[in-house]
């Protein structure tokens, strides 16, 4: 399930995809605030993102040949949503 079908499916509870579209958004932009912050944001029954902290890697884009420094990210889900 990608964004799209999330606002899809979001909408058919609210009743207008413009509602949704924009909820889901605040959503994603709320949980990229917090890890910004560097605190682990926690959805109870779903999981918890966090940004580890360890010494940035160096990763390489193929198409321009460019490398670039990239951060950690975590996501651990909760047991009821591996079922």
């Amino acid at each position: 399930m990608n964004k799209a079908d999330l606002v899809v499916e979001v909408a058919k509870v609210v009743g207008s995809k413009r509602m949704a579209e924009r909820a889901v958004s605040c959503t994603f932009e709320a949980i990229k605030k917090g890890m910004k912050k560097g605190q682990a944001v926690t959805l109870v029954g779903f999981g918890t993102f966090s940004v580890g902290k360890r010494k940035a890697r160096i990763g390489r884009n193929p198409r321009p040949a460019r490398r670039s420094r990239s951060r950690r990210r975590r996501f651990r889900s909760s047991r009821l949503a591996k079922r």
